[in-house]
């Protein structure tokens, strides 16, 4: 089995932070790839993220700096950082350079994560998200496909596909997983469904 505790900084900051937001009432949601863990994903090792709607952004990271946290704001103008000891935790509040709305928190599902009930984004949200991420200098496919083939069946794919249609890597991605059968080629369930003629 393999030794979690260099990881354990990460996961005690995530509980941290979800526990902070859903005593102060913030609506939230787990996403990236810790979201995906939580959906049966590899565990990841860079940071943490949650997102929550533009407009309660200011009040969680207010919220979040009473508790005597270090919230930091970097120079991009989608998230804020929060750092417990060495571990990061970003709460994004655009994707995709959309302000995210309470509407796009509303595929989360209640799920235990380290002994936290917390919302977790629907698989094919942080599929979409995953995918949309790819771009030329962000581009490491070793960290999508095992990703991608563990959570596969919780996945929208063709809603995948919608969201990601106007990124060439996501295009790029799902058409190489598709060829690894990792996920089902278009219209795949339609032949099958359809029977002879």
């Amino acid at each position: 089995m393999p030794d979690s505790r260099p990881l354990r900084p990460l996961r005690e900051a995530l509980k941290l932070v979800a526990v902070a937001l859903k005593e102060g009432e913030v609506p939230f949601a787990l996403a990236g790839s810790y979201g995906l863990w939580a959906r049966g994903g590899p565990e990841p090792d860079h940071d943490v993220d949650f997102v929550v709607a533009e407009e309660d952004a200011p009040r969680a990271e207010g919220l979040l700096a009473e508790r005597g946290l270090n919230v930091v704001r970097p120079p991009e103008d989608w998230l804020f950082k929060v750092f417990v000891d060495d571990a990061m935790v970003d709460v994004i509040f655009r994707i995709g350079g959309r302000p995210l709305a309470r509407a796009g928190l509303a595929d989360a599902d209640e799920i235990e994560v380290e002994s936290v009930r917390m919302p977790v984004l629907g698989a094919t949200a942080l599929m979409s998200h995953k995918l949309g991420a790819l771009e030329e200098h962000a581009c490491d496919l070793t960290n999508v496909l095992p990703v991608a083939r563990a959570v596969r069946e919780q996945v929208d794919w063709a809603e995948v596909a919608a969201a990601t249609s106007d990124s060439p890597f996501a295009r790029a991605c799902l058409s190489l997983m598709r060829d690894l059968d990792i996920v089902p080629a278009p219209n795949a369930c339609l032949s099958s469904q359809a029977g002879p003629g």
